[in-house]
This record gives structure tokens, C-alpha cells and sequence, in this order.
């Protein structure tokens, strides 16, 4: 696992998600150059959303041949298809419906309509993951993994103290006691997050200060999930100055 953890601070939400655009096309381009395809993990909220609306509205955004793309996603919450609090709608109606991709390669969750229980669902993602696997693995190669963090340091949908973030035998987790509604959930698990070669984890607002704060001053991962959250080759914070509040300036790069 990578030691490398930077911290890239903005000034505000609309010029963090415009940069975080940015980074992503050159460097899925870069991908792209290199391997036949991408694979990317996405994410829901605030800026999850933001950021994929940026990309979708950049210039650049022609220059991806979208159809080579995978996209799987981090967590997703256990409600019917088409529900708003869905991160797969989120995503759709801000980049994806919008951009010539594969159906194909397109991976969400399944929803709580479409299967017996969050069991089962677990089990339908999982085998997906080792379905697009290399021989001999139970999940493919992930070359950017977008996480979100909450304010008391969840990642994906394991939260502080809960079961879920210390499992390491399965790829996929239902969630049945989420702190943050709705309780049921499902999520990657903590070891297959840090299988990605990439991690970028984009945050705004003083309330995701301490959860930072506490990852990069070296807090357990049970007790901020944030802090094993670290890829393969590199692990960015691309935050605004609010969310910047408690990293110390040593911490700060001053490029990706």
C-alpha cells in the first residue's frame, strides 16, 4: 500500500469540482493510452455529483472515448430503482446519460426492487465484481476510485466502529444499521477499496475538517475509516480551504 497521501486545497466548491474535472480526463486519457480500458468507481453526494457534472460540461470531455470506460460504484443505499437517494440515478442524471457510454460496462447496485433482500443483493454485486475479474481474482483492476467521506470519517458506507469495516473476506457488504439513513446499504469492502491504484476522495465544508485532520495525523481505521483509505499508487484529499481547516501545512502539495 502507497504511503503517498496529498492534500490538494481550493478555493471553493465550484473551482475544486472544475479541477477535479480536469485531473480526471488527462488522466483516464493516460489510462486509456495505456491499458484497452478504465475502470472508474464512482460515488454519491454533494460533490460526487458536482464533480460529474464538470466533467460533463467541460470542453475536454469529447476527447474520452466514453465506450471504453467501466463504472462501478463504492456504496450504494438499499431503495427501489429510480429512487432519488440512489447514487447510480445521481450519477446518471449528471454525467452518464449525457456521454456515449456502454450500457455494458455500466455496474450499479442492485436495487431493492429487483432482488429478494440486501443478502442477496450483496451476493448478486460480488459475483459481478469477479465476473469482470482477471483469472484467479475476485474483482477487476480499479484505476480511480472516487470515495466520499462523511464528517465522522465513513467512507463508502463503513462507518466508525461498525462490523463492516473490519471484514476482509468478502468483496461486498450489506449494511443493515447505517447511522446516516437510509440503515440499509450496501458497500465495497475496505480491502477491495484499497486494491484501487487511485484514490480521490473530494471534500468541501468545515464539517469534514476533522475527519481529515484526524486520517492524516495517523487515527485508527476503526475509529475513522477515512484513514485506511489509501491506494495502490496514490491517495489525493482534493479539498477547499473550509475542509482544509485542520491539515497542517506541511501536508499540503502544491500539485497532483
Amino acid at each position: 500500500m502507497t504511503t503517498d497521501r496529498r492534500v490538494l486545497v481550493h478555493p471553493d466548491k465550484e473551482s475544486l469540482a472544475g479541477s477535479v474535472a480536469a485531473r480526471f480526463i488527462t488522466k483516464v486519457i493516460d489510462i486509456l493510452d495505456e491499458f484497452d480500458d478504465a475502470t472508474v468507481v464512482l460515488t454519491g453526494g454533494t460533490m460526487g455529483s458536482a464533480v460529474l457534472a464538470a466533467i460533463r460540461s467541460s470542453a475536454a470531455a469529447d476527447t474520452i472515448d466514453w465506450s471504453r470506460i467501466n463504472f462501478w460504484w463504492g456504496d450504494e443505499r438499499f431503495v427501489p430503482k429510480g429512487d432519488p437517494d440512489r447514487n447510480d440515478l445521481q450519477a446518471r442524471e449528471a454525467l452518464l446519460d449525457h456521454i456515449p457510454i456502454d450500457e455494458s460496462r455500466v455496474h450499479a447496485f442492485p436495487a431493492s426492487d429487483e432482488v429478494a433482500d440486501l443478502d442477496e443483493a450483496a451476493r448478486v454485486y460480488a459475483r459481478e465484481l469477479a465476473a469482470a475479474a482477471p483469472e484467479g481474482a475476485a474483482y477487476p483492476r480499479f484505476d480511480i476510485m472516487f470515495l466520499g467521506v462523511g464528517p465522522d470519517g465513513h467512507i463508502a458506507s463503513l462507518f466508525p466502529g461498525h462490523d463492516e469495516i473490519r471484514i476482509t473476506d468478502a468483496t461486498v457488504v450489506p449494511v443493515r444499521n447505517s447511522p446516516k439513513p437510509p440503515p440499509e446499504r450496501l458497500s465495497l469492502t475496505l480491502p477491495v477499496i484499497q486494491s484501487a491504484d487511485r484514490i480521490w476522495m473530494v471534500l468541501a465544508g468545515a464539517d469534514k475538517a476533522s475527519a481529515i485532520g484526524l486520517a492524516l495525523a495517523g487515527a485508527s481505521t476503526d475509529e475513522v475509516p477515512v484513514a485506511g483509505a489509501q491506494g495502490r499508487k496514490r491517495t489525493v484529499f482534493f479539498v477547499d480551504r473550509e475542509a482544509a481547516a485542520e491539515v497542517p501545512e506541511s501536508l499540503i502539495a502544491p500539485s497532483y
